[in-house]
């Protein structure tokens, strides 16, 4: 076998060496350039991903490059394993020199792939996104994380890079006590509040929460898009307009969640918990719910005793998810044709089905092949998303250092230490600063 894994990580050894590697992009590299410029290297093809190869993505990512290699014999893989973290924080720097990947996995997103592409530091990929089919296999909501304009805002401009696989935020519930009760999984926002009503009738606290992390802002922006549709999200995510902070979407969802709050529905200590707080607490048993993302579903696979099930959040069309993380082409990248090729297979069928059966959320897949009930009923609710173009990004997303923001309002919300107003006066306050920055106003 071709492939060579490398253990060492080249992103974390390049970071040690002195910023001398800031030099402009595409500097005697002899690679790639920005509008889809020859190969220096057709012989190698050099991947940087951070999957664990026993998840659901490492295993895909293994059947594409098995599929690569018996494609092209004569091309030597080689595999780095990087960490996110380490990605995240050097890509700017090593991107910038000659010892590239040809093709990388990397964060969606205006802060990230979109500063990277509005940087230069990533090759347009709208030429090759026509010719494999990849603008009709990843149409709608999924393909606006893979396309940024030239300030690096996502939803319009050149593909700058490819998805495979999905995420969203769902309930998972524990059956037994819901069984316990004689409840049913409820389809509406309304049954949603009367199950709830009736564990805290039983002096349960209904749903498991975070306010210290991302769990509290995903339940509230599940609440503001149960008010919304999609021009609010454009509006509200790609600055296609001006967004009423204290409109209907977001007040009924402030209010509302503030409700359920003095109701007792939200735990008055969930302001100090973070996200593994949550989780455990609802795998143990404490909680019969917990709105939360995919990203849970192997470890609650794993270590939860109870039965459970997970549904989508029950009346809405629209969800807080997205597409996954992106296949990116470096600007000096020595093979991009090696590389476009190779994201072309990570979304054929065969692939795709590894991502599938593995509860990975393939964005091409079939979950009618899919055998463990449980990785079929989480495939199949991302699914029904996807038909309805439903995924709707996340709440912190709109502007750098947003969710910081996001989590302190919302705790104030839980600490009862600021009314839903003056939450929404806070959100809006940050949103539009931000904004005026991105866009230079």
């Amino acid at each position: 076998m071709k492939t060579r894994t490398r253990a060492t990580s080249t992103v974390a050894a390049l970071a040690a060496l002195p910023l001398l590697l800031t030099a402009c992009v595409g500097g005697g590299g002899g690679g790639a350039t920005a509008d889809g410029g020859g190969d220096a290297d057709d012989k190698t093809l050099t991947i940087w991903h951070y999957e664990n190869e026993d998840s659901a993505m490492g295993q895909a990512w293994a059947k594409a490059i098995e599929i690569f290699e018996s494609e092209h014999p004569d091309v030597e893989v080689e595999v780095e394993k990087q960490t996110f973290e380490q990605i995240q924080k050097n890509a700017k720097i090593v991107l910038t020199g000659d010892d590239v990947p040809d093709v990388m996995e990397y964060n969606k997103g205006n802060a990230t792939a979109g500063q990277l592409a509005a940087q230069g530091l990533l090759m347009p990929l709208t030429d090759a996104a026509e010719a494999h089919g990849w603008s009709d296999k990843l149409a709608g909501s999924l393909a606006t994380t893979a396309t940024y304009d030239e300030n690096g805002l996502m939803g319009s401009g050149e593909w700058y890079g490819v998805p495979n696989y999905g995420e969203f935020v769902g309930v998972y519930y524990n059956q037994e006590m819901f069984d316990d009760l004689g409840l049913e999984v409820p389809t509406t926002l309304a049954e949603l509040e009367k199950v709830m009503k009736a564990f805290e009738a039983e002096g349960i606290t209904p749903l498991a929460e975070a306010g210290a992390e991302y769990p509290l802002g995903q339940l509230w922006y599940e609440l503001v898009l149960a008010n919304a549709d999609r021009g609010f999200v454009d509006d509200y995510q790609l600055f296609d307009g001006e967004v009423d902070f204290h409109g209907p979407e977001m007040t009924k969802a402030t209010e509302q969640l503030d409700e359920w709050i003095e109701k007792g529905y939200v735990a008055p200590d969930s302001a100090g918990l973070t996200a593994e707080d949550m989780g455990v607490s609802f795998i143990k048993g404490d909680y019969p719910m917990m709105v939360s993302g995919s990203w849970w579903f192997g470890r609650v696979v794993a270590e939860m005793k109870d039965d459970w099930g997970q549904f989508n959040f029950p009346g809405n069309d629209l969800h807080t998810g997205s597409s996954g993380n992106l296949w990116v082409v470096p600007t000096n990248a020595d093979s991009p044709s090696l590389a476009e090729e190779f994201i072309d297979v990570t979304l054929r069928p065969e692939v795709q089905e590894v991502l599938a059966q593995k509860g990975g959320l393939p964005v091409a897949g079939d979950a009618s092949t899919i055998e463990d009930p449980k990785t079929k009923e989480l495939t199949e609710n991302f699914q029904e998303i996807l038909d309805q173009d439903g995924l709707a990004f996340y709440p912190d997303w709109p502007v750098p250092g947003y969710y910081d923001v996001v989590v302190s309002q919302l705790q104030s919300l839980v600490n009862q230490s600021k009314s839903p107003d003056e939450v929404l006066d806070g959100l809006e306050s940050a949103y539009t600063d931000g904004k005026s920055d991105l866009l230079g106003d």
